[in-house]
């Protein structure tokens, strides 16, 4: 049987830690961690805030907000502790239940821009049939992504337990067969998390690209001819601003998705597949951590394509506060905070 220790996937040895080693990961975990729980719970209070006034695109925002918070809560902070402690502190339902919502903080970050792009796409490419699903209140989408999200990480409870690793010594590990179990969970893992996801973004963003395209070719051809383009390509090029700003932000999540994931799954599958790996060396342990800084990126991406969005939403609350109404002053400060440092950022890029 082959042991899966508390970093995450990777197969190590029940050795002595590096202290140094362990001082920048728990430094790296509390950072990310904090960073992340501020950014998506301001995002998340601005967002409720304006909930009369939801788009479609903020509610998968706001939803994304809500991924990356277990993100946070979820995998980063009881790895955080995890990695303070050296051994898991709780009982075996306590240890399924952590690696259970740890993998759904991924699986459902992962999905949600899986869905806010194929929206996006259909926005783009099939107006007509987006227009008529924007009738129900209920957005499926969104229900899909936390159903596959859900349900794609109760593998977790039945492969994760309180294992004995030493005598007297109990840890929350994992125990696969050999030689195929450890790189089959793995690959696999990579698959639907990662690869999958990749490819079908990756998909739905070069169509987009190529219906632009075509669109921009007809808009020049129509300028030069009488004849009115057909309702589809007419429908494209009255694409308002606020579409585009959408499209390019998605691509701008999309990219920062990948940018912070690739290295993580690569060094997963390295390290299960290679036995030769450096499995405990700081760019492996660093690249792995990393990860998580997605978290942080989604609502710093969001803040700075949403335009006068947090200034009137902090217009507002000045105002509610001039009227004596100071129950939000934290939440005020934050959010002035985060759109002055988005702004003055922009400014001098």
């Amino acid at each position: 049987m082959l042991p899966l220790n508390n970093s995450g996937f990777m197969d190590v040895e029940d050795v002595a830690r590096d202290e140094s080693l362990a001082k920048v990961e728990i430094a790296l975990l509390g950072v990310i961690f904090i960073s992340a729980a501020i950014l998506n719970t301001a995002l998340l209070c601005v967002l409720w805030r304006q909930r009369k006034q939801m788009t479609r695109m903020r509610v998968f925002v706001f939803h994304l907000c809500v991924a990356d918070l277990v993100v946070a809560f979820f995998q980063v902070c009881p790895q955080f502790m995890w990695d303070i402690t050296d051994r898991f502190i709780g009982p075996d339902l306590v240890c399924r239940l952590v690696k259970y919502l740890q993998v759904l903080g991924m699986f459902s970050s992962t999905y949600m821009i899986v869905v806010m792009t194929v929206d996006r796409y259909q926005a783009v490419c099939n107006p007509m049939v987006k227009f008529q699903r924007t009738r129900t209140r209920l957005n499926i989408p969104v229900c899909i992504a936390w159903g596959v999200s859900l349900l794609g990480s109760l593998p977790q409870v039945f492969i994760f337990s309180q294992v004995e690793v030493a005598p007297g010594v109990f840890d929350c590990w994992a125990t696969f067969v050999q030689p195929w179990g450890l790189q089959t969970y793995i690959t696999w893992t990579t698959l639907v998390i990662f690869v999958c996801p990749v490819i079908t973004v990756v998909i739905c963003q070069v169509r987009i690209c190529r219906a632009i395209q075509i669109n921009l070719y007809q808009k020049a051809q129509q300028q030069g001819a009488s004849t009115p383009l057909p309702s589809r390509a007419s429908g494209m090029a009255g694409m308002s601003k606020a579409r585009v700003k959408t499209l390019k932000m998605t691509v701008v999540i999309v990219l920062a998705y990948i940018i912070c994931w690739a290295p993580f799954f690569t060094v997963q599958l390295w390290s299960a597949w290679d036995s030769n790996a450096p499995k405990e060396t700081a760019t492996f342990t660093i690249l792995m951590l990393l990860a998580s800084l997605n978290s942080c990126a989604n609502p710093c991406i969001y803040l700075a394509f949403s335009g006068q969005f947090p200034k009137r939403l902090v217009s507002f609350l000045c105002q509610r506060h001039s009227d004596g109404k100071d129950s939000g002053q934290e939440e005020l400060t934050l959010v002035s905070t985060l759109y002055m440092s988005f702004k003055n950022a922009s400014v001098s890029k």
